[in-house]
């Protein structure tokens, strides 16, 4: 495995992140500006987010430079985890600001304010939606280049905060024109809803990461890779389980060769496996493949027409996907 690679993907993430919480803070200014010449709680509650953008912005910033430290004896397999924890606080953090908007939401109802200057808050809230939408779009592009959750978290929170901003543009539109003041209030309420249900998403996603849940995207695309790249000698792959570790991933598997396979032979078909995945997912993976010989039963599966220690005719090949990789070899023929 290339550490060099792995510490770079994780130095860019934390330079990307540095970018993002700088620009949170310009942003938060602001908005601030656009509801002091305004006075709407829609806007105020859009500002309100960005402050939770700062705090978690501040808190993946940390993350991910833990998660850049190198392995250690304590940590054998690097601190990216922090990255799940880093998301959680996030999500936990979106959600609690979507309660508060939609309370101050409420509230405003029944005691509305008078609006001005609807024009010079449209356009500075508007800017504020088209930066952070590029912003997040380039997060999420290099979080899932660089198997980064933090930096994904952060992208789609800036994307988030891009569709309520709009949301409040548009309703302020039709403020000025129908003059129907108490949409603000239910402008901000739909805001705060919207808000608790990304927090918990978010939140959500976390919890998966730690519980090392797994991910049927991800295992989906290994298994379409290996079965490209199959060869004759790989007889069959099981018992595959895949662990997060922020940028990085752990597999583990079971790989039936011949039994006549040296050692030898059968260290060159695991190092074709090793690199037919990191082709394709890149230098943060990590793979430990035990290597199983072929028993009486794996002849029916086995594919390999010049085995002349074969019993058993050949009547099938298991195509491998993800519902069957993760299947003990004695589930095969089944």
């Amino acid at each position: 495995m290339d550490t060099l690679r792995v510490m770079q993907f994780a130095q860019e993430n934390y330079r990307f992140q540095k970018v993002i919480t700088s620009l949170g803070l310009l942003l938060f200014v602001i908005k601030l500006l656009a509801w002091y010449l305004t006075q709407s709680i829609s806007i105020l509650t859009d500002a309100l987010e960005s402050v939770v953008n700062l705090i978690s912005g501040f808190f993946g910033l940390y993350s991910l430079y833990l998660s850049a430290l190198p392995k250690d004896q304590n940590h054998p397999y690097g601190h990216g985890k922090i990255e799940f924890i880093s998301a959680g606080v996030e999500g936990g953090l979106i959600a609690s600001a979507g309660v508060f908007i939609l309370y101050r939401a409420i509230s405003s109802y029944f005691h509305p304010s008078t609006l001005k200057r609807l024009d010079w808050g449209m356009l500075l809230i508007a800017t504020t939606a088209v930066v952070n939408y590029y912003v997040g779009y380039l997060a999420i592009r290099k979080g899932k280049k660089n198997c980064s959750l933090a930096l994904i978290a952060s992208g789609k929170h800036l994307q988030t905060d891009t569709y309520s901003t709009l949301c409040v543009v548009i309703g302020l539109l039709v403020i000025t024109f129908t003059r129907f003041f108490w949409l603000d209030s239910l402008i901000a309420s739909s805001l705060g809803l919207f808000i608790i249900y990304t927090g918990f998403r978010i939140l959500r996603s976390s919890i998966a990461g730690i519980m090392d849940e797994a991910d049927e995207e991800l295992l989906r695309q290994i298994a379409e890779i290996l079965q490209k790249n199959r060869r004759a000698n790989w007889i069959d792959i099981h018992n595959l389980r895949i662990i997060k570790y922020g940028g990085n991933l752990h597999i583990d598997c079971h790989l039936t060769l011949p039994w006549y396979f040296n050692v030898r032979e059968a260290h060159q078909e695991i190092d074709l496996l090793e690199k037919s995945v990191r082709e394709n997912l890149g230098e943060n993976v990590e793979m430990f493949i035990h290597a199983d010989d072929c028993y009486p039963f794996s002849c029916r599966l086995c594919s390999k027409h010049d085995c002349v220690f074969r019993i058993y005719p050949f009547e099938k090949q298991i195509v491998w996907n993800s519902l069957n990789l993760y299947q003990n070899k004695r589930h095969r023929l089944s």
